[in-house]
């Protein structure tokens, strides 16, 4: 059986568009009608849903969509019954009858409406604007700079920001703080000369006295300040924001303000408050997004709008603190959070909690840029980064490509743009039987509960609807269902054979139009016994993503989570269910195709840094974490199992097992691993490059060779975000540690004498892929 499983070492095949036009993959297609069944089938009934994906075939009606009678309020979709004579449809989530409204006078077979078509399963609906005269809302950015770095890290930042702001559109409002032990907002609106207002890093300021510091709040114009005066709102304001202040003293259109930011980052030092030897320099994160958030707090409601926090290192003062001033004390590890030994992390994820709900409440999003060698708290600021939907990017350095190109990323338009939306909310609607237990994703319940709301509850959950503050092409969510059918249901008759399930978001694009997405998705109820129809509709990929997400979510809220058991009895009860087999005899067990890769999924996910946290700071496992969660299913399943390609002189590309027994000393591998890309050349290879070979004209092939796996790495960066990390390493050099640590062990230290001169072994106590499905085989087969 290992050697069956071990065929899709380089992932499993993938279709050409394996989410389909909906953008939705389930665990299981066919669904059990009850419960008991469900629970029967281990791997729980749960979506990846990408809300707002981009397809070609995606169409897009000019005009406001009906409804069913609330409280469905389920949208009209290609499963509604019509009755073209009538003038009626049915809706197939409540059976209400609903009448056509005057205007869809003209439907009948032959003429029906975008919605009814059979292939439009999604839809976007683009309704005009009440106000067809009023320009959309800008867009709002709010750089916030950490100026605690050393000088050449600054300059880095510097031309990141330079480059920023040449690619931001002209219409964009830009705002700036900088922050070292203090917090500087710069007034760009005032062009005299530089005006600066100061807030002390040392305790939490609420976001009125903000406000009221700022002359932006309603009691601010009237404190002695003369209305009409400079600085002030001479009447209603341009830029959507309220007459009675001037926030546009503090954000201004790109267009106006580019020479003004350009100039303040020429003056731009290093934090000039003196560090004392042997401590770190006072840092105030916190006090900078508290400030931040509070001015955007004067904006509009309905304005987009991202912070985008660039820091360099922990913070170290007032609130969010994470890590004394002192350098004798470390920053907290997984040890210390285990032991309950970290003194300021409740404190510090409390603090960004706060923050992320009132971010939330006014629909702004925190993005988070770190780049340091140390942490810098991403597991505090996690809380606000995910539920605002921000984008996060953890590098080394700010001179690093992962930082500089990901960050440029954000602002670029055209074939490379992700899309920013801002202001979603997500609504679901299911068939009577169903229930929804949550979200795992970059969302935030907005606690409105409903009938369909289950009561366990996953993730964000106890709601009917969400809020995504920020979202873009390629976020991922997912819904995890309850099956729970009701008395009535169980009524004798003929029971309906599909369920429904629409998800309804509503965003606003890049371009600031707000849109609706519409995507209804129907499934077949199966009866729990019959094991063929359910294995037929089986997603073992999806399952797999799934199962990531569920155990990192239980590893965080379960303080004595052993993830690496609970994975391991659920792949053999799933086996056990599935599999075929005469008990007590391990040789005779199969897998079906639609299973046969899971136990390998589970083997890499079992190794891989979501559940072995071994090795990584807390920081490095949320920032993997927050990926996870957020990507599509086909990029989170290379994060848990990495795609190999093999380039030898002798065969084109072609995917290689994920084992040792792949490197030989004669081939160039290609290793993605989501986060860090990995050419690896063999020992022959590595010196004929050294030699020089590939500079010589009668050596051209070898030139090619030398190219081809670069050129694949540069289509996969230049495809992602954020940027992975690219590593060039030689067989036995130092760097090859990327590679080994993905590898499976199939040959150790203890089983040296077997190994094939020029391959490698693995110096671990690990066991192989061959050794875990024997024992899995052996345990599955059990009576």
């Amino acid at each position: 059986m290992a050697e069956d499983l071990a065929v899709g070492g380089g992932g499993a095949a993938v279709a050409p568009d394996p989410d389909g036009p909906d953008g939705v993959r389930m665990t299981w297609n066919s669904w059990p009608r009850s419960k008991v069944e469900a629970s029967k089938c281990v791997v729980p009934v749960a979506a990846s849903v990408a809300p707002i994906r981009s397809s070609p075939s995606l169409v897009v009606l000019p005009y406001s969509p009906l409804r069913c009678k609330p409280p469905c309020a389920a949208v009209l979709n290609p499963f509604a019954r019509v009755d073209f004579a009538a003038k009626i449809w049915i809706c197939p989530f409540c059976f209400s009858r609903n009448h056509f409204p005057p205007h869809y006078a003209g439907i009948s077979e032959a003429n029906v409406p975008g919605e009814l078509y059979p292939q439009c399963t999604t839809v976007e609906y683009a309704p005009p604007p009440l106000d067809a005269a009023a320009p959309p809302l800008p867009p709002v950015f709010l750089f916030v700079l950490d100026t605690c770095l050393i000088e050449e890290e600054l300059g880095f930042v510097k031309s990141a920001m330079r480059r920023a702001i040449g690619l931001l559109p002209d219409q964009a409002l830009v705002g700036l703080i900088t922050f070292g032990t203090q917090v500087h907002l710069h007034e760009l609106g005032f062009a005299d000369m530089s005006k600066i207002y100061v807030f002390r890093g040392t305790k939490e300021i609420p976001k009125e006295q903000i406000l009221d510091q700022l002359g932006l709040s309603a009691s601010g114009v009237r404190h002695g300040a003369v209305a009409g005066a400079p600085g002030y709102p001479k009447g209603p304001q341009a830029n959507g924001f309220h007459p009675s202040t001037s926030v546009n003293r503090f954000l201004l259109p790109t267009s106006d303000c580019e020479y003004t930011l350009n100039s303040l980052l020429d003056e731009l030092h290093m934090d000039q408050w003196p560090v004392e030897a042997g401590n770190r320099p006072l840092r105030c994160t916190g006090v900078a997004l508290s400030v931040a958030a509070g001015l955007l707090g004067a904006c509009s409601a309905g304005t987009g709008a991202r912070i985008i926090a660039l820091v360099g290192g922990p913070c170290t003062i007032g609130p969010g603190m994470i890590v004394s001033k002192d350098l004798s004390e470390p920053v907290r590890s997984h040890k210390d959070l285990d032991k309950d030994a970290a003194p300021h992390f409740h404190k510090a994820v409390k603090f960004y909690d706060n923050l992320a709900k009132q971010l939330v409440n006014q629909g702004h999003v925190l993005d988070l840029f770190a780049s340091a060698l140390d942490q810098v708290g991403v597991a505090e600021m996690k809380v606000a980064v995910e539920r605002t939907g921000g984008l996060v990017v953890l590098a080394e350095s700010f001179g690093h490509s992962v930082f500089k190109d990901s960050f440029k990323q954000i602002f670029e338009d055209g074939e490379q743009s992700l899309g920013l939306s801002f202001n979603g909310t997500l609504e679901i609607n299911c068939s009577k039987d169903i229930k929804i237990q949550g979200i795992i994703g970059p969302c935030t319940s907005l606690e409105k509960k409903g009938a369909v709301c289950a009561d366990t509850v996953v993730g964000q959950g106890n709601t009917t609807s969400w809020k995504m503050c920020g979202l873009d092409r390629s976020t991922c969510l997912t819904v995890f269902f309850d099956i729970s059918p009701s008395e009535r249901s169980n009524q004798p008759g003929i029971p309906n054979p599909q369920l429904y399930v629409q998800f309804l978001t509503n965003y606003q694009n890049p371009e600031g139009q707000m849109r609706l997405r519409v995507t209804t998705i129907t499934r077949t109820w199966v009866d729990g016994s019959n094991t063929e129809e359910l294995v037929e509709g089986f997603d073992q990929e999806t399952a797999a993503v799934v199962l990531a997400r569920y155990i990192s979510l239980k590893m965080e809220m379960e303080e004595e989570f052993d993830a690496t058991r609970w994975l391991d009895r659920s792949l053999i009860r799933l086996c056990s269910r599935f599999g075929n087999y005469r008990k007590d005899d391990p040789s005779s067990f199969t897998l079906h195709p639609n299973f046969s890769i899971l136990p390998q999924f589970i083997f890499n996910l079992r190794r891989s840094q979501f559940v072995q946290v071994f090795n990584n700071s807390p920081d490095e496992t949320a920032y993997f974490r927050m990926l996870l969660n957020r990507e599509s299913v086909s990029n989170s399943v290379v994060m848990i199992q990495p795609s190999l390609i093999s380039y030898s002189f002798n065969s084109p590309p072609t995917p290689a097992l994920l084992d040792v027994a792949s490197i030989s000393a004669d081939r160039i591998l290609l290793l993605d691993s989501y986060f860090s890309i990995v050419i690896f050349h063999g020992m022959t290879i590595a010196q004929w490059r050294n030699m020089g070979y590939q500079n010589q004209p009668e050596h051209q092939a070898f030139a090619l060779l030398l190219q081809a796996p670069n050129d694949d790495a540069q289509m996969i960066i230049r495809e992602r975000f954020p940027v992975p990390r690219l590593v060039i390493c030689d067989q036995h050099g130092s760097q090859a540690r990327f590679l080994l640590a993905k590898l499976n062990p199939s040959a150790t230290y203890n089983s040296a004498q077997e190994v094939v001169p020029g391959s490698d072994v693995i110096f671990t106590d690990d066991v192989s892929l061959r050794v875990f499905c024997e024992h899995l085989q052996r345990l599955a087969v059990q009576s």
